[in-house]
């Protein structure tokens, strides 16, 4: 996004440097996840009396918690302080791109209409830093004071569900950036109606053939909101 809009004239990456990039996101994720899956199990632990709950997640030894705060920290921060930090440095010179720099010349309805576009693209992009922020910062709030204050849960019965409650929280940043793409910044949703809309009206009208409704439910009308489309 950044460099579509902030650089549109600058040459992408090659088909080569394309795969290379995939290929280090695999490996170092799969890297760092290694220490995770290793010490990933399950126990049982017991809250009250007579009263069990089987808790799943990383468990290491006790010799070894100083390694276990070190790769904690290290992966709260290329997971969650870095891309936030990036995040917002990018997002901030985007807004700065598209809400206040002003188109030149007369401002005709199409000018008018191109910059109410690229203020919905900024708005959309601050509400996934937000929404990014707001989920997983009670997920990793959580497990800080977890790990480096644990005498605040010892005696905290619910300890378990709130720990799944924040990262339900967590795992849900996923569904709102796609909800935020497909119902806040394009016509997804109406475009869609409409396709349920030929589709029910062909199963009364058989003149119509399978090659007409697919021209006409893929054919987008070149309007500014594809413009705004593009830009994400």
């Amino acid at each position: 996004r950044y460099l579509a809009i902030v650089h549109p004239l600058k040459p992408r990456m090659n088909y080569q440097t394309a795969t290379f990039l995939i290929a280090l996101v695999w490996i170092v994720s799969i890297l760092v996840a290694i220490p995770s899956a290793y010490f990933a199990t399950e126990t049982v632990l017991f809250m009250v009396k007579n009263q069990k709950k089987t808790f799943c997640g990383q468990i290491w030894p006790v010799d070894q918690q100083m390694y276990y705060k070190s790769y904690f920290l290290f992966i709260f921060g290329i997971e969650f302080v870095a891309p936030v930090i990036t995040m917002t440095l990018c997002y901030a010179r985007i807004s700065r791109e598209l809400w206040f720099k002003t188109v030149p010349g007369f401002q005709t309805e199409q000018i008018r209409k191109r910059l109410r576009c690229r203020r919905k693209t900024v708005m959309v992009l601050m509400c996934i830093l937000i929404a990014y922020v707001l989920c997983w910062a009670p997920f990793y709030g959580f497990a800080i004071v977890r790990d480096f204050f644990p005498t605040i849960f010892v005696k905290e019965k619910h300890y378990l569900t709130a720990f799944y409650i924040v990262e339900c929280i967590a795992m849900s940043n996923s569904m709102i950036n796609t909800m935020c793409f497909v119902t806040v910044k394009n016509n997804t949703m109406k475009y869609f109606k409409k396709i349920m809309l030929l589709r029910w009206r062909s199963t009364y009208n058989g003149s119509k053939s399978s090659t007409d409704l697919d021209l006409r439910t893929s054919a987008m009308p070149v309007t500014e909101e594809v413009d705004c489309i593009k830009l994400k």
